[in-house]
């Protein structure tokens, strides 16, 4: 008889991979790091656990959306106060602050419990293309396209 593996939290090995932006659709590449979050590509992936690796997204103010989606992709807040949703387009967020694009796609892509809450820390994004993670020596991770 064979038994199904079961990852334990103290047994994860965890990993840093470093993933490009410049010139990546934002849902691919969310739907990529979403994955290498989760643990999918490893043998040991256990639903329940948080069996993934940390990813670094540099360049992230070099993703890009297909389509008419910059001008006509709302993304919401409310401030707490009545009457205070506020609204702003892809192209006004990329203006302002580009790493909440490629975060809010990613963090849209896990599951929304305490599993899910646990994998997005360990997302860093960054605009540029300099990161200050060099100590824990990341691995270049590349997309499948």
């Amino acid at each position: 008889m064979r038994n199904t593996y079961m990852a334990k939290p103290e047994q994860v090995q965890r990993r840093w991979f470093v993933v490009d932006a410049e010139g990546q659709t934002l849902g691919r590449l969310a739907s990529e790091v979403a994955s290498i979050l989760r643990g999918k590509h490893k043998p040991t992936f256990t639903p329940h656990v948080d069996t993934g690796d940390h990813v670094i997204v540099i360049n992230a103010s070099k993703v890009v959306v297909t389509g008419k989606k910059a001008q006509n992709k709302l993304y919401y807040r409310h401030t707490g106060y009545p009457g205070g949703l506020r609204a702003e387009t892809f192209a006004e967020l990329m203006q302002k602050k580009p790493e909440q694009a490629v975060y809010r796609a990613v963090k849209g892509m896990l599951p929304h419990n305490r599993l899910g809450r646990a994998m997005i820390k360990k997302l860093r994004v960054y605009a540029g293309d300099q990161h200050e993670h060099a100590a824990q020596k990341p691995e270049k991770w590349e997309i499948r396209g």
